[in-house]
């Protein structure tokens, strides 16, 4: 963009690193074209607004008035929402309990026009994230959640098999709520189906994601898997390891205020983050890696892919919760 006042300085790009490409408008029947698949964790985001105007008698704890209630979709399916926002046909295969937060689940979903291949655990309490908030300040986080059973996660392996074929993308949602406890399989069918797999890591044991096309975790969770590393060349020299021990074709590491770096065979890639406010992060990671994926599907490059990504993701911490960024606003 054309900046005569240069208020945005050229920010450090890491050395070695190549500048990724300027990306002009992709058409929205390519992005029409891409057919997604998110496998993984889905959670209920649910928003409880309300005033304090007093401190509770029974305990020094302040007393909320709830005044409005927001349901959100959280985890993979905020990632398959992200994806059809961009235009994209996303499906969302997943398991979730038989309860009321369940089927809000299924509301949203298709509210969001996302395809839902939900596997029911009537056992499974669906996951839920409580958030209490006033005046836009986060109170309290509660927590309801539990792993998925044996059967469900068999029955949704089966159902994987069948909608492989249908899909271009996969795309894997790690939240460790036990939802993805076959990844592993699930990236080796992908493999031998020839379709590229997108994996969105949690926790330290990356051996599960053996053979997957693109990782793409942040610095803290990049760190829990190689260490500290100490300067851009340490980076590199750890990253190219990991890549080689896990057979993964390339690696993009979400830096936060310093842009996102993408790791592969044809070099390091680098995309300065874009200059805005920033309101929230929460969700960021959804973004980008839907709109890595919708990319793909479309058949742009994935240097191409990264550097819209990256846009998407400037965009969307400008917005409050987990939120969406849709074609008009890619490629206003």
């Amino acid at each position: 963009m054309h900046d005569p006042l240069n208020l945005h300085p050229t920010p450090t790009v890491p050395e070695g690193a190549a500048l990724a490409p300027e990306v002009g408008i992709v058409a929205r029947e390519r992005l029409a074209a891409a057919r997604v698949l998110v496998v993984g964790d889905v959670m209920l985001d649910r928003y409880w607004f309300g005033d304090v105007n007093r401190i509770s008698p029974e305990a020094p704890v302040p007393v909320v008035l709830v005044q409005k209630q927001e349901d959100r979709l959280g985890g993979a399916a905020n990632v398959a929402r992200n994806a059809a926002a961009l235009g994209a046909q996303a499906g969302l295969l997943c398991v979730v309990g038989h309860d009321e937060p369940g089927e809000r689940v299924v509301q949203l979903l298709g509210d969001s026009g996302v395809a839902p291949h939900l596997e029911r655990d009537p056992e499974l309490p669906t996951t839920i994230k409580l958030r209490v908030l006033s005046r836009q300040q986060q109170l309290l986080r509660v927590d309801f959640e539990r792993a998925p059973a044996h059967e469900a996660l068999l029955a949704g392996l089966a159902r994987y098999d069948a909608l492989l074929p249908t899909h271009d993308v996969i795309l894997m949602s790690d939240y460790a709520k036990g939802g993805l406890t076959h990844v592993t399989k699930m990236i080796e069918k992908a493999r031998a189906a020839g379709k590229p797999v997108l994996v969105d890591p949690k926790g330290d044991d990356w051996e599960r994601y053996r053979g997957a096309t693109l990782i793409t975790p942040n610095r803290a969770e990049l760190r829990e898997v190689v260490g500290q590393w100490k300067s851009e060349a340490d980076l590199l020299a750890r990253v190219t390891k990991l890549r080689a021990e896990l057979e993964l074709k390339a690696l993009l590491l979400t830096r936060s205020e310093e842009g996102m770096t993408l790791f592969s065979d044809e070099g390091i890639l680098h995309a300065s983050a874009v200059a805005r406010e920033v309101y929230d992060v929460s969700g960021a990671g959804d973004t980008v890696i839907a709109t890595l994926a919708v990319m793909i599907g479309a058949g742009l490059p994935l240097d191409e892919a990264v550097t819209l990504a990256n846009r998407a993701a400037g965009i969307v911490v400008a917005k409050l919760g987990t939120a969406t960024v849709d074609y008009d606003e890619l490629f206003h």
